[in-house]
């Protein structure tokens, strides 16, 4: 028992000296100019930016194109070997041929009921004549009553499947209009279902990628190219969600990209996304460039620094003596609270707890 007391004593004594020994940096809050900012990492994007994608299934039969050209709207870029879409097109001109006819004076339907029609009308005249003859001999007594009226209803009869066969002629008729129309539709649908097979550049571009080549086998949906404006690339920046609502349209920007650190570029907020992007776990802004960028090579990584405010003769220390809690490290008083405004990567804005003559310390590492 007294050799783990020994060793608890002498343990704490270690520890003490070893705080004692510790060593400081110290330096006093200051009145600086400073400008108040949100940082944002992103990666720079096309203008105009499209994904070229399969509309059928099938074979690349045709690739036109490779990374790094520049095409022009409505350019064939590839050709996708479907031939359901061919035959149904056929198909569809084959059956629009035959409506066409349909509609025809030589259709066979119709001229059927011309025929009819004609023969109708003559037997309908015939009976109309045997009507007044019969009417003149029943009016000299010279027939009877019955055999009159039985002229009347033979005529009748007879008008009536004349009106028949015009009616049966207009429903051919429109029938086969009707017809006609639901072909012409469906031969336009499966013209432009073949045309699915050629795919075109939407709006002129650079093409930025390429996932497909010559003879891959690709489904509908599937993305066969990335393209783009060839000049005009901008910022999309992602935001952290505190700090998203300090962010506004008409900002400026300090842009600087990955590729070389040294150079900084201006740009503004021209747009502010309204949702939250779940693959980033951030929100999201586009920035434009005010500088001419001379390095347009899409997908490049950039940091950047949203100008919210310039302040002026703000009260500010380092960050590193900021520590956990707002809490700062005061000689001769120890910790103390503060109240923080504005932070940026190197400085942190005192509104309250320290002054300028305050004497702040921060550990040495």
């Amino acid at each position: 028992m007294k050799t783990n007391r020994y060793f608890i004593i002498a343990f704490t004594a270690f520890a003490l000296l070893n705080s004692c020994g510790k060593k400081y940096t110290e330096t006093k809050p200051e009145y600086r100019n400073i400008t108040e900012t949100v940082f944002a990492s992103g990666v720079l994007v096309p203008e105009d930016q499209y994904n070229l994608t399969a509309q059928s299934d099938g074979y690349l039969i045709s690739l036109n194109f490779e990374e790094g050209d520049i095409v022009e709207t409505d350019y064939l870029l590839a050709e996708i070997d479907n031939k359901t879409y061919d035959i149904n097109l056929l198909g569809a001109n084959q059956l629009l041929d035959i409506a066409v006819s349909n509609l025809s004076s030589s259709a066979p339907a119709l001229k059927q009921i011309e025929a009819n029609l004609l023969s109708a009308e003559q037997k309908m005249k015939q009976d109309e004549i045997q009507v007044e003859r019969y009417k003149k001999l029943y009016d000299y007594n010279s027939v009877s009553k019955l055999e009159y009226e039985n002229t009347l209803i033979a005529f009748e009869t007879s008008k009536a499947n004349y009106k028949a066969l015009q009616e049966n002629y207009k429903l051919q008729e429109q029938q086969a209009e009707q017809q006609l129309i639901n072909q012409e539709t469906q031969s336009g649908i499966n013209k432009v279902l073949q045309g699915n097979n050629e795919l075109r550049a939407v709006i002129g571009g650079k093409v930025y990628n390429k996932f497909k080549e010559l003879g891959d086998y690709v489904r509908r949906g599937e993305v066969i190219a990335v393209i783009g404006s060839p000049a005009n690339l901008y910022a999309k920046l992602s935001i952290d969600e505190s700090s998203i609502s300090n962010v506004r349209v008409n900002q400026q920007v300090v842009i600087q990209l990955n590729t070389d650190k040294t150079k900084n570029y201006k740009g503004v907020i021209t747009e502010v996304y309204p949702s939250f992007d779940v693959q980033t776990q951030s929100f999201s802004c586009k920035a434009v460039f005010t500088d001419s960028l001379d390095f347009l090579m899409s997908g490049t990584q950039v940091q950047a620094n949203i100008i919210l405010e310039n302040k002026e003769n703000a009260l500010v220390i380092p960050r590193k003596y900021l520590d956990f809690g707002n809490r700062v490290l005061v000689k001769s008083e120890g910790a103390v609270e503060v109240e923080t405004g504005f932070i940026s990567n190197e400085w942190v804005e005192i509104l309250s707890g320290i002054d300028e003559n305050s004497v702040i310390q921060a550990e040495k590492k």
